[in-house]
This record gives structure tokens, C-alpha cells and sequence, in this order.
């Protein structure tokens, strides 16, 4: 077994929680200049998923923490001017474009992997070659169809071509269209200057593991593996030359790597209050969330309604550098409706009040309605604060 470098830091729980914080965009002053397209580079990657309550996920993480920005000019800001692509990163992320030579690892792999869930007809891959070729930019709908049947999980041959083109990085997703992948030939849809595979797995992973550590200012070796789903022994074998530091961290229990440069200077700065979405990166990992901030975090959407204990969409509160309470939110008109609130005590009221309410203007609500609150005490004082702001 290697032995492991000396720590270069200790760090308090206090500390690397800032630290974390500050990393992910929620410690200090938000950087409005760069907009969603800085927040995007910050973060490395952005998930995307199906659901929308308030909005979509890859919408609600430049809100959580540049405020009330505008929903068209989020997509306008990814996808515009070639700046960013979809690919497989902690999950379907939208990525800088600038990455694109650094998941070569992953097109390499894609490519050499023996079996496949679905079956390729012949000719198929081909014939969406050719057609995005001469036709494209199209949506799997334009090339021929998405699915056979209804069911989600049966995809037609043309479906199953373009994605693997996509996998294996012939073929890139550019935007999202009505939630529909808008796919076309990479050739066109990258710059050439970063139009190539020519990095090795080595250089990949290490950039990745240096991104990773620098996106979250300090974690351990599964949170930065978690970062883009990488298998520990990848992190292992260049983390050393990554660019990243060892540290202890209080209460932690485990080696832990730190960005350099998140321990040159204090974390400080206005905390933001704001909904998360469950697919932000800064509570990506439970086993983090729960480290650092005593918060069990789990999305309820595919667990049987009566089996939720906090509901369908259920969104962490953060206020003041802590996870306070959860809204179950929902929309009916233009009243934004908290279907289930959870408080951390009295003291979370104002916080959760206040995400409610900058929450509702951002998608054009007017109203704040509250159905359950998880300690009954609390339901008046929660519903006096939202009055008092709404009169």
C-alpha cells in the first residue's frame, strides 16, 4: 500500500465548510460580469435532468447563486457560440467546451466497450452520419424517430445510433430544444482547435481530478472521484500531479486534497439564501452533505408517494452557510405553492421565507401559498413572514 504525503494544512470542520462554500459559488460576492457562463466554468459542469417544478436543474444552479436571472438567457448563455456541450460527467452535464479534448478517456472507452443495453441495426449509424452531415443540426425526431414504442426505455435504431455516435464523440449534443438533444457532427460543433482525442488517460484524469478538487476547495478521494464519476483508482494514480494539496480536516475521519489556492485566503463573505436544486453540485455527494453539513440529503421523485418523507422535489434551503429546511414546491397559475415545508427550528423561518419569496418572482409568481409545515408551531410564524413581505 502507498503511503499517503504529509498533510500541508489542518483545517477545521468551520473552515473546510467555508472553504467548500466559496468553492461552489456561495461565500462572497457573486460574479455578475461572467453571468451563467462563469458559473458553468466554475463549476466544471452543470447536471441536467428531466424534472421541472420551479424550472429545470441546469436553470436553478446559476440562480442559487447569481439570483433572479432570466431562464431564456440561461440556455442562451451554454449554448451559444459554441461554448459548452452535453456529455457524461457526474451524470448528463452540460460542460465547457473547453474540456472537450479532457474527456477523450471516457470516448476511448465508449468506444472499446464490448456490449451494449441496446441493439445497433445495420447500417443505422451510417445512414445518421450521413444525415446530420448533409441536414443537421436535428433533433433524434428529425433523423427518423426517437422510439419504437411508447415506452421510455425503447428507442428506436436511429435513436440508438446517434447516441452512440454521441458516446463515442462523432456526434455532439449542442443545445436542448423543447428538452429534445439537439445533436450535430463534432466537426462542426467544436472549435478545431480542441477538436481532438490526442491526450492520453494520464493527462485526462489528472486535469479532471485538479478540476474536481478545485470545484469543491477541499474533499476527499471519493468526493473528487464523485465530482466526475471517476473509479478511485483513476483519482489514485494522479492525484499526486494534480495540483492539489493534502489536508486533514476536523471530524472528517479520511485524507482529504485541497485546492491550493482556496487555502491562501480566508473564506469570506455574504452567504447566500436560496432554494437548491437536488442536483447541485454542492450536495451532489450524500456522504459529503452529510459531513459537511450535517444534512441527509435524498431526492424522493422515484420513491413511492406514500414512502416520501419529504416530498416529490424536495429542495434543500441554504441560509447563512447552512442547509436549514426543505420546500416541496409546485406551481398553480402564478402562486408558487410550498406543498411541504421542513424547518430547522424557529430560526429557519425568516431563511425559508425568504427563498420562498425570491423564488416566486423568478418564475413570475405573485403569490406564496403554504400547504404543510413539518412542525405545526412554526406554520403561523412562517405564514406571517411571507405577509408581511407580500403586503
Amino acid at each position: 500500500m502507498t503511503s499517503l504525503p504529509r498533510p500541508t494544512a489542518d483545517l477545521s470542520a468551520e473552515e473546510a465548510r467555508r472553504i467548500a462554500l466559496r468553492a461552489q459559488g456561495f461565500l462572497g460576492a457573486p460574479d455578475r460580469k461572467a453571468g451563467v457562463r462563469g458559473i458553468l466554468r466554475h463549476l466544471g459542469a452543470v447536471q441536467l435532468d428531466t424534472i421541472s417544478v420551479l424550472a429545470r436543474s441546469h436553470e436553478l444552479i446559476p440562480y442559487a447563486r447569481l439570483g433572479a436571472v432570466g431562464r431564456k438567457a440561461v440556455d442562451r448563455a451554454y449554448w451559444t457560440d459554441t461554448h459548452a456541450f452535453e456529455y457524461w460527467s457526474h451524470a448528463a452535464c452540460i460542460l465547457p467546451v473547453e474540456e472537450w479534448p479532457h474527456f477523450a478517456f471516457r470516448r476511448r472507452a465508449y468506444r472499446s466497450r464490448p456490449h451494449w443495453n441496446h441493439d445497433l441495426p445495420d447500417g443505422t449509424y451510417d445512414q445518421v452520419i450521413k444525415q446530420l452531415r448533409t441536414e443537421g443540426p436535428l433533433t433524434a425526431t428529425e433523423l427518423g424517430g426517437a422510439k419504437k414504442t411508447s415506452e421510455w426505455w425503447d428507442w428506436s435504431g436511429t435513436k440508438v445510433a446517434v447516441e452512440r455516435a454521441l458516446m463515442y464523440g462523432e456526434v455532439v449534443c449542442t443545445e436542448r430544444r423543447g428538452w429534445k438533444r439537439v445533436y450535430d457532427l463534432a466537426e462542426r460543433a467544436v472549435p478545431e482547435s480542441l477538436l481532438h482525442d490526442e491526450l492520453d488517460d494520464t493527462e485526462c484524469l489528472r486535469r479532471l481530478v485538479g478540476l474536481a478538487g478545485k470545484s469543491l476547495g477541499v474533499g476527499t478521494r471519493a468526493d473528487i472521484a464523485d465530482y466526475h464519476r471517476l473509479k478511485g483508482d483513476q483519482v489514485d494514480a494522479v492525484i499526486a500531479d494534480s495540483g492539489l494539496v493534502p489536508v486533514t480536516v476536523e471530524g472528517w475521519g479520511k485524507p482529504a486534497w485541497a485546492d491550493p489556492a482556496a487555502l491562501e485566503t480566508p473564506p469570506r463573505g455574504r452567504h447566500r439564501t436560496t432554494l437548491l436544486s437536488p442536483f447541485d453540485s454542492l450536495i451532489w455527494e450524500r456522504a459529503r452533505t452529510e459531513r459537511i453539513f450535517g444534512f441527509t440529503h435524498r431526492l424522493e421523485a422515484y420513491t413511492p408517494k406514500p414512502k416520501r418523507v419529504y416530498g416529490y422535489f424536495a429542495m434543500p434551503v441554504l441560509a447563512g452557510g447552512r442547509l436549514v429546511g426543505r420546500v416541496d414546491p409546485a406551481r398553480e397559475g402564478r402562486t408558487l405553492v410550498a406543498k411541504q415545508v421542513t424547518l430547522d427550528g424557529a430560526k429557519a423561518v425568516p431563511a425559508v421565507a425568504q427563498a420562498l419569496l425570491e423564488a416566486a418572482s423568478w418564475v413570475d409568481c405573485t403569490n406564496v401559498r403554504v400547504e404543510r409545515v413539518d412542525a405545526p408551531d412554526l406554520r403561523e410564524p412562517l405564514a406571517k413572514e411571507l405577509s408581511r413581505a407580500l403586503a
